[in-house]
């Protein structure tokens, strides 16, 4: 059975009216006007046990609304849930016990005492045995690099550091799931790196399920092999990030450095050629001639001194899919 299973959910909310003018303004006092509003719209999805999923989509597309749903947050508007066999609502107290929840522009760290302390609170509301806690603890502590850290008050810390303990926090009684949400906004690329690591350690060692939702592509392509894209309350794309590279990313930048003077290839692969300081570069969709047989066209006909190949950035890759669909 999978880890998680979301079946036909849709979440609507029902909004106020509001129209323009005094008279409009006025009448509202006295007779409000509602409109429904669907955030999530008939949405399917299952995730596997040990998996890291990106949810990704732009702004108001409904992965905040998905994660609070699936974090129990929310309740659904019409479908099923079940996390772990569970019900997020129907089951909330056994079910917080499960999952870990980290959102990046929130914090459940108390902010004028030491994330020590917070810790130590944790373990009595989650009434984790002793020694579980003060093994969890340490090892936490240990791959985090936060043993002076918890010491510190909260509001003393970066937001680097904080995350580190917000992490830790969401961690401490070894939950089977973790949800996060922009875990690395607004962190410098050690501390980025430093969170990326832990996650990918703590998911091959421990089989945590991870569901991440960002704005930041390095950490889905750092992270995730399967990406699900939402928008306007629709699932539009549930696949592996590698054929997406496949699909998009396809143009590849070929910098040849040579003396030589090159003259004009004929083929469809070459969509771009322009002459350099040092060369030329050249801009080739591999899904119609390999870098392979244009480099070796290269080298047997030119004086070739170096090559460099950029491959197309996974933003770039992200901005494609979504031109696809119209976000």
């Amino acid at each position: 059975m999978s880890k998680i299973i979301v079946s036909n959910v849709t979440k609507t909310f029902k909004v106020a009216k509001r129209n323009s003018g005094l008279r409009s303004a006025l009448k509202s006092f006295f007779k409000r006007e509602y409109v429904y509003i669907d955030a999530v719209k008939d949405i399917n999805f299952s995730i596997e046990e040990g998996e890291i999923v990106g949810y990704i989509g732009p702004n108001g597309a409904g992965k905040s609304t998905t994660i609070k749903m699936l974090s129990g947050i929310l309740t659904p508007s019409s479908g099923s849930i079940l996390v772990d066999g569970l019900n997020p609502v129907k089951d909330r107290k056994k079910y917080v016990s499960s999952i870990g929840v980290v959102f990046g522009n929130r914090s459940q760290l108390s902010w004028d005492i030491p994330a020590e302390d917070t810790f130590d609170l944790l373990h009595d509301i989650y009434k984790i045995p002793d020694n579980e806690y003060y093994q969890t603890k340490e090892e936490l502590v240990k791959l985090l690099g936060i043993s002076e850290i918890i010491k510190k008050p909260v509001r003393t810390l970066s937001l680097g550091e904080r995350m580190r303990c917000e992490i830790a926090s969401a961690l401490l009684h070894k939950p089977k799931i973790l949800f996060l949400d922009e875990p690395t906004i607004g962190l410098d690329a050690i501390s980025k790196n430093i969170v990326r690591d832990f996650i990918k350690k703590i998911n091959k060692k421990d089989k945590i399920t991870v569901i991440l939702t960002t704005h930041d592509m390095a950490d889905i392509e750092a992270l995730a092999k399967r990406i699900i894209l939402i928008g306007n309350g629709s699932i539009l794309y549930d696949g592996n990030l590698e054929e997406l590279k496949h699909k998009f990313g396809s143009y590849k930048k070929i910098l040849v450095v040579t003396s030589d003077k090159i003259g004009n290839i004929k083929n469809k692969g070459v969509m771009e050629a322009n002459k350099v300081d040092n060369g030329y570069m050249y801009t080739i969709d591999s899904n119609v001639i390999s870098v392979s047989y244009f480099l070796n066209y290269l080298s047997k006909n030119y004086d070739i001194e170096d090559i460099e190949i950029d491959n197309e950035s996974i933003d770039n890759i992200i901005i494609k899919l979504y031109g696809e669909y119209n976000l």
